[in-house]
């Protein structure tokens, strides 16, 4: 090979790696090609996502006319199992298998299971919905079968994830979890984004038939791409055979009570736990906000969750190439905390000034902060995970993430109405009467929620101490540099 290809050939590899996400997270033991097949796994999380929590909320109300109620407690029902993620995450941390595994059997097992929910869930929601033959049918054997459908999706997706995680950690070198953790969640909203669109193509004419397609096609899709993801990556070791005995045989109350002794562990938990419910109380009322206040179109408003997520894969990405560098995980959470507090803020002086503009300056800069903070909090709980304890830890902070989450979305509805309620009969003063304060109220208990996080991150930040070591970035030709690690540099030597 003669000198100018040679050189041709380092230039578009170097373009490559600046421009492609995250394609300097592989390393030789774990190349882009597998670490882009194991995260397909959470196309399929994010896929039944959108499916529940999007397409099927708007399906009940609208065209099966099920009680907003009764569907709003099926929802509700795949929470039930996210503070099973820690335990689950043990199970698997211990596991000893014949064939030698400890992942893979439980990634498969959540795989079945989230494959029979949704295999089940059409045809309970026809019966739940009293349509076509099902009209005789008995009431309970619609909630009976709607229920259970739910709650086997959300078992096998809370499962699916929690492992997948974990797996990805066993796989990474140490310096390469910012950067993995950054590609699975933006694969993670890449499955949400394209099956939010798929599924509206496919039921923009809706019929009970064309329901039955979409859902149980997601069911064989999910199976497909976790057997894909799956394929070969965790390496069969005699060590873990049923029939060796292990040298870990704790019960999950003492290995739980082994991670809580560890530095800091309960106020790590607590500040992911109120920082998520700081970034996802807003998640059902921005846009009923952006068209009951600032009357926006439909279309518009539509538009805020694309902003919204535009905002998360750009924090994502920021956080990746910090962090990568060495930087302080919980310093990048509370630099994500403290982006949410104007970012709010813009969202609660939208009413008063009626700008749709500040508005959606507002929404961005939620999502960036929440990338910021989500992506921190991970990062530092898998560098600080013992070996033997990471299934553990990723559950932990799972459960504990799902369950804040799930908490804050039910409160912030129960707060606008009640809220919203006194100040339309002028309990709240002549000053706040008016459709905003409900929204307001909702908004301005986030801003309290993230200086809450920040007071609990302030110890994490001064005794952060992982057990990696900040790679050493290699020499880059004058005139090459790219712009976004002059930022890091910044950052970094600040």
């Amino acid at each position: 090979m003669n000198r100018v290809s040679l050189r041709m050939m380092r230039t578009w590899a170097g373009y490559g790696s600046r421009f492609l996400p995250f394609a300097d997270a592989a390393t030789p033991d774990l190349p882009l090609s597998r670490l882009l097949r194991l995260s397909l796994f959470q196309i399929s999380v994010g896929m039944a996502l959108v499916l529940l929590i999007g397409t099927l909320n708007r399906v009940m109300i609208v065209e099966l006319e099920v009680p907003a109620s009764l569907v709003g407690i099926m929802l509700a029902l795949p929470l039930l199992f996210a503070p099973f993620r820690a335990v689950i995450g043990f199970r698997s941390d211990n596991h000893r298998s014949v064939l030698g595994w400890k992942r893979v059997p439980y990634i498969w097992q959540g795989t079945l299971v989230q494959f029979g929910g949704l295999a089940i869930m059409p045809f309970a929601l026809l019966v739940l919905s009293g349509a076509g033959e099902a009209a005789n049918a008995p009431l309970w054997v619609g909630r009976l079968g709607a229920g259970l459908a739910f709650l086997l999706v959300g078992a096998g997706l809370h499962t699916t994830q929690t492992i997948g995680l974990a797996l990805a950690t066993d796989l990474a070198p140490i310096e390469s979890h910012p950067k993995v953790v950054g590609l699975m969640y933006v694969m993670l909203l890449v499955g949400m984004i394209l099956s939010a669109l798929l599924f509206g193509a496919m039921l923009v004419d809706f019929t009970a038939a064309r329901l039955v397609q979409v859902i149980q096609g997601s069911a064989v899709a999910t199976m497909f791409l976790n057997v894909i993801a799956l394929w070969k990556q965790e390496a069969r070791r005699p060590a873990r055979l049923g029939l060796s005995p292990t040298p870990n045989d704790a019960s999950f109350s003492d290995s739980w009570r082994a991670f809580t002794r560890g530095s800091f562990a309960l106020r790590r938990l607590v500040a992911v736990g109120l920082g998520t419910m700081a970034f996802s109380m807003e998640d059902v009322l921005l846009e009923p906000y952006g068209g009951q206040i600032l009357h926006l179109t439909v279309g518009s408003t539509t538009k805020l969750t694309a902003t919204l997520a535009v905002g998360g894969l750009l924090g994502f990405g920021l956080a990746s190439r910090v962090l990568s560098r060495g930087a302080d995980p919980f310093r990048m959470a509370s630099i994500g905390a403290l982006v949410g507090i104007p970012a709010f803020s813009c969202v609660i002086f939208a009413a008063p000034l009626y700008s749709p503009l500040l508005f959606g300056l507002g929404t961005f800069l939620i999502g960036f902060g929440g990338g910021l903070f989500g992506h921190g909090t991970l990062t530092a709980t898998m560098n600080l995970a013992p070996a033997e304890q990471r299934g553990l830890a990723l559950g932990a902070w799972g459960a504990v993430q799902a369950t804040a989450a799930g908490i804050a979305v039910a409160f912030s509805g129960v707060i606008r109405d009640v809220v919203g309620g006194m100040a339309m009969d002028g309990r709240l003063g002549t000053g706040l009467i008016g459709a905003a304060t409900g929204y307001s109220a909702v908004y301005s208990l986030e801003i309290v929620l993230l200086v809450a996080t920040l007071c609990a991150m302030v110890p994490l930040i001064s005794k952060a101490t992982g057990p990696w070591s900040p790679p050493v970035p290699a020499a880059v030709p004058l005139g090459t540099r790219d712009p976004l690690d002059t930022l890091v540099d910044f950052y970094l030597n600040r």
